[in-house]
Formats: structure tokens, sequence, C-alpha cells
């Protein structure tokens, strides 16, 4: 068991990591009573390395901030969004340059969301110990089987990194990743943002003005959560901010009908700064207003190409040994049967030999698709 709860050996630990080509990092936290999940472990390791920190001991985090900004070592995580964003809210940085492995898996043939469990069990041969995951890792002492616990995931995850590491070299894949790993460390940094919460709630039938409704409660609730450290249902739920949004209450008897205020003391200073923000959303300028999302309608001649190149994409991602999720969305296939254009992402890059040519053959005429014993097959025409 390594538990770090001191400077030196945390100054040492992190001298050692910074010599190191890449680090697997991981968090154990709880968050189920407050807006901010609080930090109660960071693992990492490399090579024979394996540490656990206690950020509840009162360290200072900072030498280990830095080695997560060192340019020259690369950080390995596992559907790591989470934990960037708590190390954006803690350190008031991301780690960086990242490399996540449930990401590497789909370019690997592993499905669009493999569990850890699965992954370390098939790449390393590990057992994993699934016994503490709900334990209570704030409180103190740690025993000595949580560290050892906590510690064995970091461990296999080194093992899990150079296992997809080199599947994806052998394969030329290792820009494949890139995109989607760029992808997450910007909603990352987005989870962060107030102004953004509002496109996290969803919404039918809304316009432009109820939006900027919304968009105003939405950060009202951000702030309000984060400033009061409460999860944001206990200050309001997403159907209260709804209704609000739609009903656009000015007077605080139009608010306390809105279910979720009915008990809310007239003079304190919720009903005020709600009907504040109600106010400024109202008088904003409509051009500052979020644009209804204008879900395209797609013929019913495009909706059967589109079947059809979902089969394509299964069939060739089969072939490949990849995740369809990696490859197109729906919506992408939606784009490209209306409009076939060269700067489609599907037909550049990598996506353009594994599918997009392919499909985009198909879409003319040049490819067909038929039964076979096997599945399906293609044909050219």
């Amino acid at each position: 068991m390594v538990l770090i709860t001191d400077k030196p050996a945390l100054d040492r630990l992190c001298r050692d990591l910074a010599t190191r080509p890449y680090v697997a990092v991981d968090t154990e936290f709880v968050g189920e009573h407050t807006y901010w999940p609080r930090l109660c472990l960071i693992q990492v390791a490399a090579g024979e390395v394996a540490a656990a920190i206690d950020p509840l001991s009162g360290l200072d985090l900072e030498p280990l901030f830095q080695l997560f900004s060192a340019p020259g070592v690369l950080k390995v995580l596992h559907s790591g969004r989470q934990d960037l964003v708590l190390f954006r809210r803690i350190a008031g940085r991301m780690p960086s340059p990242v490399f996540d492995t449930q990401i590497a898996a789909m370019a690997c043939g592993f499905g669009d969301s493999v569990a850890y469990s699965t992954l370390a069990s098939t790449l390393t041969g590990a057992t994993i110990n699934k016994s503490m995951q709900v334990t209570d890792w704030a409180r103190r002492p740690l025993t000595m089987g949580q560290v050892d616990y906590a510690l064995a995931d970091v461990i296999h995850l080194c093992g899990a990194y150079e296992n997809l590491k080199g599947r994806l070299a052998a394969a030329k894949r290792d820009g494949w990743i890139e995109e989607e790993i760029q992808q997450m460390a910007f909603e990352a940094a987005s989870d962060a943002d107030p102004w953004t919460a509002w496109q996290r709630i969803q919404v039918r039938g809304a316009d432009s003005r109820t939006l900027a409704v919304l968009r105003e409660v939405a950060a009202w609730r951000e702030i309000c959560s984060a400033r009061m450290d409460l999860p944001r249902p206990r200050v309001a739920r997403d159907e209260t901010l709804l209704d609000i949004a739609f009903r656009r209450p000015r007077t605080q008897a139009e608010l306390k009908r809105i279910r979720g205020f009915a008990n809310v003391p007239s003079d304190g200073p919720v009903i005020a700064e709600i009907l504040a923000v109600v106010e400024r959303a109202l008088a904003a300028p409509i051009e500052d207003c979020p644009r209804p999302h204008q879900r395209v309608e797609v013929p019913e001649a495009v909706q059967s190409q589109v079947s059809l190149l979902q089969a394509l994409l299964r069939l060739r991602c089969d072939e490949h040994g990849v995740a369809p999720r990696l490859v197109a969305t729906r919506s992408d296939l939606e784009a490209l049967a209306m409009d076939p254009r060269k700067d489609h992402r599907l037909l550049q890059g990598w996506r353009a030999g594994v599918f997009g040519d392919d499909a985009l053959g198909l879409l003319r005429g040049e490819l067909a698709m038929t039964g076979h014993s096997n599945g399906a097959k293609v044909l050219k025409i």
C-alpha cells in the first residue's frame, strides 16, 4: 500500500513520474449530496511505480497538477471526461495531453463504450475486484484494502494502454482517435460554463425567446447550486426551469404558481433573482437569443438511403474491427445522403477509406448491397 499524505513524498513521486513517457490516472470521489464532486483520492501509476494521493490530508497538490500539465508526459485515463472536469475545477486547468483507453478501444474493435473491467480483463488477464464500488471514499482513515483496490485500477490501466498502443500502431490507427479525445476535452471544458447548462435540458417546441429564458434560469441554477454546493435538483428541477421558460413569470404571484416555488419565501432572494433573470432574457435583443434547433426533415427516399448506409457502416466496421460510433453518427449519414459533398467529414481522412468512399459509391449507384450466406455483401455495378 502506497498512500501519500505529505509534501516530501508527493514531490519525490512527481519528480519520478515526470521522467516517464506516460502516467495512468484515476480518481475516487463522492458527489451525491453536493454540486461539486468531492475529490477523495487520486491514483497514479507508471511502470513499477503506483501511488494513491490523499487530497483530504491537506496536501498542496500543485506538484501533481504541474505533472498533469507537462507536455512530455501523456496522461492515460479510461472514460476520463468526469476526471477532466474535476481537475479543471480544482487546479484551474485540465490535464494535457491525454489518452482515453475507452476511446482507443473503439478503434480496436471493442465496441462503443466498453467497461473498464471488461477491457482490462481482455487485454491484461486481470480480474477487476468491484466489491468496493460503493465504498465511502470520504471516510478516514482509509483501509489497506481500499487503497489496494483503488491502485489496482491504475496498475491494470498501464497494461491496457500498452496493449492498445501496440494495436493502434500495428493497424496504423494512431491518428483515428485524436478527434474523439479532443471532443471529450472540449465537452469537459464546456461543462464548467453555466451559460451552456441549458443545452443539457431536453426541450421541445421552444422559440428563441423561450430558449433565452431557459438559458438564463439554467445559468442561475448552476451559479446558485455552486454557491451553496447543492445538487442541481435541490435548487430547481429541470421541469421547473422549463415551466418558467414557457410561462415567463414577471411577478411574484405568477412565479408562485410555478411548480417548485410555491413554498419559497416571498421576501427571500430567490424570488427576486428568478424574476430578474427572466426580465433580462425578455429584454435581450432577439439576435442574441439562442436559435431553436431546426431538425431537417429527411425525405422518405433519403431515409431509405440512410438505412442502406447504416447497413454498410456496420459491415465495413465489422470488417475493420472498429466501433461504428467512432466512424459516423446517424446525423452524419443523413447529412451525407442529403448532400454528398467532398468536404463532408466522412469523405476525408481515415473515415473515407474505412467507409466514406464506399458510402459515396452506394449513393451514386456504383455499389450495391445484397444478401449473402455469411450476411450482407457489397457488389460493384
